[in-house]
Formats: C-alpha cells, structure tokens, sequence
C-alpha cells in the first residue's frame, strides 16, 4: 500500500488551486475561555459544499484516465464524501453514483442529486452502502471511490493542513474530527513534515469509534455505529489512513454523542457560523482535555457545515 507523501499534498494543491480557494482560518477570542487556548478555527465549512471533502474529491477525479472517466464512479457515503465526488464529477463530466443509506441528512442527498449524481439508498449505514457499492463496481465496470483508502483523496484533503502551516506557523496543536481518518491523516502528513513538534489530535464520537479502536489497538477494527453525526458514522477501519494515523496521531479523544451536541451549539452561538455536528467534533474535544491546552495556539478543524433545520431544532 502507497501512502501519500508531501509532494503528493503539494502536488494536490496545483491540482485544486483553479477550482477552490483557501478557506479562512479565523482567531475566535469568543472560544477561548471555553478551550482555555487561543483559538483558531479553520473553516472548511465555506467550501461550495460545505464540507472539507471537495478538496479530496476534485483531485481525485482529475487523475482518472479517459477510460475510467466514460464508465463512471461509484461511491458510498452518508453525505459530505458523496457530494464531493459529486461536485467533482459534474466538474469533470463523469457518470456518479452515490450509495446512501436509508434516512440521510437531506441537505446532503439534495446537493448531491443537484450536482447530477444518481443516489441510489441502501440499508440503514454507511457501512450497508459500503458493501453494496464494492458489489456494484465489480459487476458495472466502475471506479470504486473509497471514502478513505484513496492516495488522491488524503492527499487532496491535506491541503488545508498545508493552508494552516502558511498561516500560523507558530501553532501548537491542531485538532480534527475523525470519521475515518482522511481528514486527519492528511493533516498528519503536513504538520509533521513542516514541523513535527505540532501536535494533531483526532475527536471521534464514542458512538462510532472504529477508527479510534484501530487506533489504540494498532488493527483493523470494527465497533457499533450509532452516533447521531452521520459526518462520523463509520463502523470500520480504513487502512490507508489508519497507517497514517499509527505513525503520526499524537493522541484520540473521545468525546459523546451529548458532549458534541453541546459543542454544536457552542460553535454557532460563538462563532455566528453553521456547523453540523460533526464539524463541532474538534471542539467538543478541545473542551474535555482544555486542561492540557493552557496558554498553546490551538487550529480547530470546523470540517463541515451541512446541518438540517431539523437537526438544529432539535439541537436547540
């Protein structure tokens, strides 16, 4: 297994340049007192779709051969990686399919549909449609899109990572919700190149927490998948990242299901800005271990912004 590189996140960066452009990474005194740190957010929740995923998206679909482009892509996803890949397919005008399950955040299946994608609802998790659209690549003839077993995808995700090391160089710990584990992965990779004295610390619902048990146990792992933030919602390990993770994650917090509604929350009264609550995850972790963030420079992942009106009803 090829695990991307540095030059692979630099690469990325000219790949996505003429498509998006660097998200804000904003000072919010408002956090401070809560995470006991000065605190930055980074904003991936104004990307067109307002979600990280995009970059990762785009860079993978400019590397597929002509071939591969006419038969089209498949995916699985509960919704950020589906409307990447989505938004990156109508970019490149490439056939898209997208596995979702039963009962998905409807913000994210409209977006998808809006961006040409055929959705096609599968069980009831992520990991239903997981297999589902495995099966389906290998009868159809299409490229199988893993959500984190993809070279081009963690290295497209971690230019934000690269976007962060420009802008505060001096950061002293930088933390990322974890689903399963691109996000995070990439960010190891340009942190601890440009310097590894930074910590990366991942935030995962102790709900779903396959990646964090993969983790600690240094395995291929499986757990429940039960949290309310679908953004979060993967009952297994991905190899790519996890090996990413083993090497460079300095530590993985738990956080519950509650701890991340109250973040949710948190974020939006403080920062007057959408987040759903897989987005509010680096927060929620910021504030269970604040102890050890005393006076540091602390980067909060703010991954995406895809909440329902529902879901903030309920929140509220």
């Amino acid at each position: 297994m090829k695990l991307p590189i540095f030059t692979d996140l630099l690469r990325a960066r000219n790949t996505i340049a003429p498509y998006l452009w660097p998200t804000p990474l904003h000072r919010w005194k408002s956090l401070d007192e809560e995470v006991g740190a000065q605190v930055w957010v980074k904003h991936e929740n104004h990307q067109p779709i307002a979600a990280f995923k995009i970059r990762g998206g785009i860079n993978f679909i400019s590397h597929l051969d002509e071939d591969s482009r006419e038969k089209g892509v498949i995916t699985a996803s509960t919704g950020n990686h589906g409307q990447s890949i989505a938004y990156a397919s109508q970019l490149f005008g490439v056939r898209c399919i997208v596995a979702m399950p039963n009962g998905a955040n409807p913000v994210k299946a409209r977006a998808i549909e809006d961006f040409g994608a055929e959705i096609h609802y599968v069980g009831e998790n992520f990991d239903h449609c997981r297999e589902y659209v495995e099966e389906q690549a290998r009868t159809e003839g299409m490229t199988y899109v893993s959500s984190g077993d993809e070279l081009h995808l963690i290295a497209g995700v971690g230019t934000y990572g690269l976007e962060i090391m420009e802008s505060l160089p001096d950061v002293d710990v930088i933390i990322v919700p974890i689903g399963g584990g691109s996000g995070a992965a990439g960010v190891c990779i340009a942190a601890k190149t440009v310097r590894p004295d930074v910590q990366v610390i991942g935030g995962q619902s102790e709900e779903s927490a396959a990646a964090y048990q993969g983790w600690k146990e240094k395995k291929p792992a499986t757990a429940p998948n039960l949290t309310f933030a679908e953004g979060l919602a993967t009952g297994a390990t991905f190899d790519m990242p996890q090996a990413i993770l083993q090497r460079d994650l300095d530590d993985f917090i738990l956080v519950s299901d509650d701890e991340i509604r109250e973040a949710t929350l948190l974020s939006i009264e403080r920062t007057r800005q959408l987040v759903e609550p897989a987005g509010a995850t680096a927060l929620a972790a910021a504030c269970k271990i604040r102890e050890r963030l005393q006076g540091k420079k602390v980067v909060l992942i703010q991954s995406g912004g895809n909440i329902t009106c529902e879901q903030l009803k309920a929140l509220l």
